[in-house]
C-alpha cells in the first residue's frame, strides 16, 4: 500500500480521533503555536466521558478551556513551564507544575520516566514521500510523539513544512485530523519600546563579538539586542527558539552563520514563536534546521559553538549572584526553560558569553517601585542560575562581570548596577549580612 493510501485511511473527525484516549491515560500535547486547537477541543467535549486524564506539556499559547475548574476528574494537565495562559489554574492548585531543565524535558517521556499513551501534534502536510514536518515546534514534541503507542495529528494546511530533524512518515499516524487555520502568531517585544530595555540591549550588543553564536529568548530585551548588531560580522544562532528579529539580520547579511563550529551555514532551533512572516520565511528554508530539544539545548553540545553568547533574564538576582527567574517568592512563575541550559553552554564555550539581562526596578501593582537587585531573595524564590554559574548581569545601568569575583567583590559591582535609589539602601543590608 503506498503511502496516499495509508494517509487516506487514517483520516477521522476529530470527535473520533479522542476516542483513543482512554481513562487514566497519559496524553502528551504539542505545544508553543502549535497547539492541536481542533483535537484539544473535541477533548474537552469528549472530557466528561472520561476519568484521571493526564495531559503532559510545556508551553501553550492559546484557549484553556481543558484546564477550567470543570474538567476535574476528568482532565488533569502537569505542565513543565508554567505560561500566562494557565498560571492562574496552577496558583489555585488545579494544574501540576513539574520542575525539568527544557534539555530533559524530551526525555522524560523517551526515557520512560512519564511514558505516553497518546501523542496529540500538529503537522504540516506530507510531502512526495509521505513525510509530514513537525513546522513551527519541532524541538519539544519529536521525542514524546515517537515514544507514544498512539499518535493523533492534525494536519494543518497552513503548518510551514520547517526542515532539519522535523519529520514523521504518515505510517507513524494512527489517526489524522485534516484541520486548515492559520498558527496563531506571538510577535515579540510587543510591550513597546523603553529606554530601559534600549539601553540594556545597547550593553549586551557591546558584548557580542563578530562571529558570536546566539542563544536569543523570549522577551523584550533579546528582540531589542538584535536591532543593535547591523555593524558585526558573521552572526550566527543556536536557540531553543527564535523570532522575527532574525530575518531582517539574515537579509542585512549580518546573520551568515559562516563562522559557526558547529553546524556552521545553519540557523539551529528547537522551535519559533513569532508572526505570519516568520512562518512564511522559514517554510522550506534550508538556511534554518530544527533540532530536538535534548540536542539544541544540552549545554555540552551549546559549548562547541565558540564565541557562544546566551541572553537570558531574570525577576531578581541577589548580590551574591543567585538568578531567580521562575518564581516570585514561592508564587510559580514560569520555570528554568532553557536558561541554565545555555548559562552553562556559553560559560563552557571558548569565548563565550553567559548573560543575564534585567531592569533594574519595577513597580507593583500598588505603585511601589521596588530593586529587582536585592540583598536577598525573596523567601521561597528558586534559584534557576546558581552563584556559581552566573557571569554577566546587565541592567540599564551597565554591566557586573561576576566571574571570578568574592562575594565582597559581587555586592559592589551589583550594586554599581542597581536603580540609584536602592543603592544607600543595598549597600546598607550589603554590610549588615558581611559581605562589603
Amino acid at each position: 500500500m503506498d503511502w496516499h493510501s495509508i494517509y487516506q485511511s487514517k483520516i477521522v473527525s476529530a470527535e473520533e480521533a479522542v476516542q483513543a484516549i482512554k481513562s487514566g491515560n497519559r496524553v502528551f500535547m504539542t505545544g508553543n503555536v502549535s497547539v492541536p486547537r481542533i483535537v484539544l477541543t473535541a477533548l474537552v467535549e469528549y472530557a466528561p466521558s472520561l476519568k484521571d486524564v493526564e495531559i503532559c506539556q510545556a508551553l501553550t499559547v492559546g484557549p484553556t478551556g481543558y484546564v477550567d475548574p470543570a474538567m476535574e476528574g476528568h482532565l488533569r494537565v502537569n505542565t513543565m513551564f508554567i505560561s500566562a495562559n494557565i498560571r492562574k489554574a496552577v496558583h489555585e492548585g488545579r494544574v501540576d507544575f513539574t520542575p525539568v531543565m527544557l534539555s530533559e524535558f524530551p526525555l522524560l517521556f523517551k526515557n520512560g520516566f512519564l511514558p505516553v499513551d497518546v501523542a496529540t501534534i500538529h503537522l504540516s502536510p506530507p510531502d512526495e514521500h509521505g513525510f509530514c514536518s513537525l513546522g513551527v515546534e519541532v524541538g519539544l514534541t519529536k521525542s514524546p510523539a515517537e515514544s507514544a503507542r498512539i499518535i493523533i495529528a492534525e494536519v494543518n494546511e497552513q503548518m510551514p513544512r520547517t526542515l532539519g530533524d522535523s519529520f514523521i512518515h504518515v505510517s507513524r499516524l494512527n489517526y489524522i485530523v485534516p484541520v486548515n487555520y492559520p498558527i496563531p502568531e506571538l510577535p515579540m517585544g510587543d510591550e513597546g519600546p523603553s529606554d530601559v530595555i534600549e539601553k540594556i540591549a545597547g550593553f549586551i550588543a557591546e558584548l557580542i563579538p563578530d562571529g558570536a553564536t546566539m542563544q536569543l529568548g523570549i522577551g523584550a530585551i533579546p528582540d531589542a539586542v538584535l536591532k543593535y548588531l547591523y555593524h558585526k560580522k558573521d552572526l550566527g544562532v543556536h536557540s531553543e527558539l527564535f523570532s522575527d528579529g532574525v530575518i531582517d539580520l539574515v537579509d542585512a547579511g549580518v546573520l551568515t552563520n559562516a563562522r559557526k563550529s558547529l553546524h556552521p551555514g545553519k540557523i539551529v532551533a528547537g522551535f519559533i514563536l513569532g508572526t505570519k512572516r516568520l512562518y512564511d520565511w522559514v517554510d522550506d528554508n534550508a538556511l534554518i534546521e530544527f533540532h530536538r530539544t535534548e540536542y539544541v539545548n544540552d549545554p555540552f553540545v551549546i559549548a562547541q559553538n565558540e564565541r557562544m553568547v546566551a541572553i537570558n533574564s531574570a525577576i531578581e538576582v541577589d548580590l551574591t549572584g543567585q538568578v531567580c527567574a521562575d518564581s516570585i517568592g514561592p508564587k510559580l512563575y514560569s520555570g528554568v526553560g532553557g536558561q541554565l541550559d545555555f548559562i552553562y553552554g556559553a560559560s563552557r564555550s571558548k569565548g563565550g558569553v553567559p548573560i543575564i539581562a534585567l531592569p533594574s526596578s519595577t513597580t507593583l501593582r500598588d505603585g511601589t517601585p521596588i530593586s529587582r537587585i536585592v540583598a536577598m531573595l525573596k523567601q521561597g524564590a528558586g534559584v534557576v542560575t546558581s552563584r556559581n554559574h552566573v557571569r554577566y548581569i546587565i541592567t540599564e545601568y551597565g554591566v557586573a562581570d561576576l566571574y571570578g569575583k568574592s562575594i565582597r567583590q559581587r555586592a559592589n559591582v551589583l550594586i554599581k548596577v542597581a536603580h540609584p535609589d536602592f543603592r544607600a539602601h543595598l549597600e546598607k543590608q550589603a554590610k549588615e549580612l558581611n559581605y562589603i
